[in-house]
């Protein structure tokens, strides 16, 4: 079962790649969801950010409030190092655990880790690739002003809370170049996955 890992800046189109992967049969496994679930009403991890930064992050319905967390942790690398120190663990052995659960299942199956903090995070798994969707900063804050919404400022700081570009694709086996096209880009991920499907 080959394990990719997939990872790019936000609004970089690493989305948009992992759709047309499970398109053509890959088993995703998407961090973001994982972190979404281990954060979870009731569970350990929503229950020790809670310990650390206060009833305050918890919404009224006992869920994960993002946006007061993020306030607490955006732009302090002291409080989002304990942040990750809680989530972080939790989510890796989640991710393992679903890997293992798709190996069982499909052994021939590519299982695709969709996870944009790679570099970010350490997660140094035995990938048999790691892919990196790329399109060069200015592009990037373009889509969000543009397709999500975001004021430049706003924008430009999530783009800036993210390691750069140049450590990101140095640990690139593969890099799709996302700044064109949607069609180009995914004639590029068709590309990779006649790769994939000939190892």
């Amino acid at each position: 079962m080959p394990l990719i890992a997939l990872t790019g800046g936000i609004a970089s189109g690493k989305s948009t790649i992992a759709r047309r992967l499970a398109e053509h049969g890959a088993i995703i496994v998407d961090a973001d969801r994982i972190v979404r679930d281990v954060q979870a009403p009731g569970t350990p991890v929503l229950a020790a950010i809670a310990e650390t930064f206060g009833e305050g992050v918890i919404a009224a319905d006992g869920s994960l409030d993002r946006a007061a967390l993020g306030a607490i942790v955006f732009g302090d690398q002291e409080r989002l190092q304990r942040l990750n120190a809680i989530v972080h663990p939790a989510v890796r052995a989640e991710s393992q655990r679903r890997f293992e659960e798709a190996a069982a299942g499909a052994p021939d199956a590519v299982v695709v880790y969709d996870v944009p903090l790679l570099v970010e995070a350490r997660v140094d798994d035995p990938w048999d690739l790691v892919v990196v969707a790329h399109a060069p900063a200015e592009v990037r804050l373009r889509r969000l002003v543009e397709l999500r919404g975001m004021d430049a400022a706003s924008a430009q700081g999530r783009i800036d809370a993210q390691v750069s570009d140049e450590r990101r694709l140095a640990i690139a086996d593969e890099m799709i170049d996302t700044s064109g096209t949607l069609d180009q880009t995914l004639a590029q991920t068709d590309a990779l996955w006649q790769r994939l499907r000939a190892r």
